[in-house]
């Protein structure tokens, strides 16, 4: 291998036909932003196990956090669509570190159903201040008994008069311990899918407690957090979407959520992927350049082997979306597929660096760590693969 160039991270938008001069610029702009304002403390975040509150606000005035959601409300939404948002996630996954990509962009997963369903007055509240990065909203629906088997929650939110009284627990929660409000799955009704409704639970009410998940194998820079409920009255203005209908809302964003985690993925192998072609080309074992045995030749040719597999799904899954077409078996797949390659990705760079990529401190090390929950955030690869089946009606 003569060289690293043809390795290089921009070779996926730059063999991209469906992007535009303003995706370039878009990214352009975004790299800029995090070569200045994440990548050198980065690692340091990791360590500490949390970012600054100050860089959510440095990462509003970016756009990043406004991606899709109406101006109204302080979004960007005219010539918006969803490959600017692959590119912010792809941009901040450059930086190989798991906690920094999801604490940005957590709200991706709360934030669109509220601003679609919820009342105008909650919408008012909620959206302008998350999307200045002045306060944070993060999504409740795993529970300590259950995670990907949101039909059959134990939350309960009972009628009370203007209120819902709230009884049960959510774990897992990313951004649990920094959010404002979380966009919480309650049973309102009866057993099963029907009996399901989405509640924005205000983390300041009397009854609402939390503790953190801080010994994570991954994602530290990411606050993870088990939230409890005791008798806390939440207004039912506070509903969003109609009663009884929520578990319909929390599966349309399931599509977007589970795309900005497979962009990651995608990324976080092309990361390894470079990091292991620079180490190969400095290094010398047995009088030669790692770069120089065959051996190492074979798992970078397979490691983009898969990279670029993931990326023409990628491109496939992305275009379908925009163009209405939700195809959640494929996208399912893709996860899955987007899963494998950042774990065969992260081995095998991780055995090209060897004892080196063993010590904290470089982005293998610290992708290797991020392998397994990516692979369970979103939706397990089993339940992918059966979620698919189904689909396929198997």
């Amino acid at each position: 291998m003569s060289s690293a160039h043809t390795l290089d991270f921009d070779s996926a938008r730059i063999n991209n036909p469906y992007l535009t001069p303003a995706h370039h610029e878009w990214r352009t702009q975004l790299r800029r932003f995090v070569q200045r304002e994440i990548e050198p403390y980065a690692e340091q975040w990791d360590e500490a196990g949390q970012i600054p509150e100050e860089i959510f606000v440095k990462a509003a005035g970016t756009g990043m956090l406004a991606l899709g959601y109406p101006e109204a409300y302080g979004g960007l939404s005219e010539g918006i669509d969803q490959w600017h948002i692959n590119i912010m996630h792809e941009e901040l996954a450059r930086v190989g570190v798991g906690g920094v990509t999801i604490a940005l962009s957590v709200h991706t997963i709360s934030l669109p159903t509220v601003l679609a369903k919820a009342s105008e007055h909650i919408r008012q509240l909620v959206g302008p201040a998350v999307i200045s990065g002045r306060k944070h909203i993060s999504l409740g629906i795993t529970e300590p008994g259950g995670g990907s088997d949101v039909a059959n929650l134990r939350t309960t939110a009972i009628r009370d008069g203007d209120h819902y009284v709230v009884n049960g627990s959510k774990t897992f929660i990313t951004g649990g311990m920094r959010a404002n409000w979380f966009s919480t799955a309650v049973r309102t009704g009866g057993d099963g899918t029907r009996g399901i409704s989405l509640l924005l639970i205000p983390a300041d009410l009397e009854g609402v407690s939390r503790t953190a998940l801080d010994k994570k194998q991954g994602w530290w820079a990411s606050d993870t957090a088990t939230i409890y409920f005791d008798d806390v009255r939440v207004p039912v203005a506070n509903l969003v979407g109609e009663e009884n209908q929520g578990f319909k809302a929390i599966m349309a964003n399931f599509n977007t959520e589970r795309l900005g985690l497979v962009t990651e993925m995608e990324a976080y192998a092309r990361v390894c992927v470079e990091e292991a072609v620079n180490w190969a080309q400095q290094r010398n074992t047995f009088g030669k350049r790692l770069a120089d045995h065959q051996v190492i030749r074979h798992k970078i040719a397979t490691m983009m082997q898969h990279i670029n597999a993931t990326q023409a799904y990628i491109q496939c899954c992305t275009q379908q979306l925009i163009s209405g077409i939700e195809n959640a078996a494929d996208i399912a797949l893709l996860k899955v597929q987007a899963s494998e390659t950042m774990e065969l990705c992260a081995r095998e760079a991780l055995q090209i660096f060897g004892g080196a990529g063993y010590l904290r401190g470089n982005k293998v090390e610290r992708i290797y760590r991020e392998v397994r929950v990516q692979a369970i955030g979103g939706g397990s690869e089993e339940i992918m693969r059966d979620l698919a089946a189904r689909q396929y009606g198997v």
